[in-house]
């Protein structure tokens, strides 16, 4: 990370925005980062690290991975995720917790079970950790991308909101990227000179998002306004031209 480094005043304020409109943190706060060692989860810890520090609000922050085990099958020269993830967080005064993931028992692997199984292994450790708020690294284009995802395969219209509120208000889910494009966010990342970590997952590369990825692609190519209007039809629902 570069000595004294500031976050660009155009993302700066992007992601001021996001939290001042969707009251994201308070006084207080106990906020639990997933970090998963991909470079939005890694960038999402070090920025809220660089905001923590400035805040005229003190909340406390704490990253948190949950290991899948598929870093046993790397071979020998991989570096296991206090090294490869840790060790990027360290110089941001974040250290890394490490929880392997709860067993899928007799269900078969896919990347809805996954998210489930890791979602719900979070609200456990919030529970019992006392953190009132769970910190995501979704952006922009994953906010479109799972819109699509549901219209397109699971029939109804919804996507990842930037705050969430869950259990009677007692714990929430935010996304301080989520007024940020993807090409942003790698681009907070090159500055801090963080490192994503290879998604050793087998179905990593052949998922229904990834279809829905390249489908907006090329929609994006031929009408390069769109990203803009689709994002900004998720706030702007006209339910009475619904079914």
């Amino acid at each position: 990370m570069k000595k004294g480094y500031r976050l660009p005043a155009r993302l700066n304020r992007k992601i001021g925005q996001a939290m001042h409109e969707h009251s994201m943190f308070a006084a207080g706060d106990r906020v639990l980062i997933a970090v998963s060692g991909g470079v939005d989860s890694l960038t999402l810890a070090c920025v809220l690290s660089i905001w923590e520090k400035k805040a005229p609000i003190r909340f406390d922050l704490a990253a948190h991975h949950i290991d899948h085990g598929f870093w046993q099958g790397a071979g020998d020269g991989a570096l296991v995720p206090d090294q490869a993830i840790g060790g990027q967080l360290a110089p941001f005064g974040l250290p890394l917790e490490i929880a392997a993931e709860r067993s899928l028992g007799e269900v078969k692997r896919s990347c809805f079970c996954c998210a489930r199984n890791r979602r719900g292994q979070l609200f456990e450790l919030a529970r019992a950790r006392r953190y009132n708020k769970i910190a995501l690294g979704h952006h922009r284009d994953d906010l479109i991308e799972t819109f699509m995802l549901n219209a397109v395969y699971s029939g109804n219209i919804s996507t990842m909101r930037p705050r969430q509120d869950l259990f009677g208000g007692t714990l929430s889910i935010v996304r301080p990227l989520a007024y940020l494009e993807k090409y942003e966010v790698r681009e907070i990342a090159a500055d801090l000179g963080l490192r994503p970590v290879k998604n050793l997952c087998p179905l990593s590369d052949d998922t229904r998002r990834e279809k829905i990825r390249a489908l907006l692609q090329r929609l994006y190519q031929e009408e390069p306004g769109a990203k803009h209007s689709l994002f900004a039809a998720l706030a702007n629902v006209r339910t009475e031209y619904l079914l």
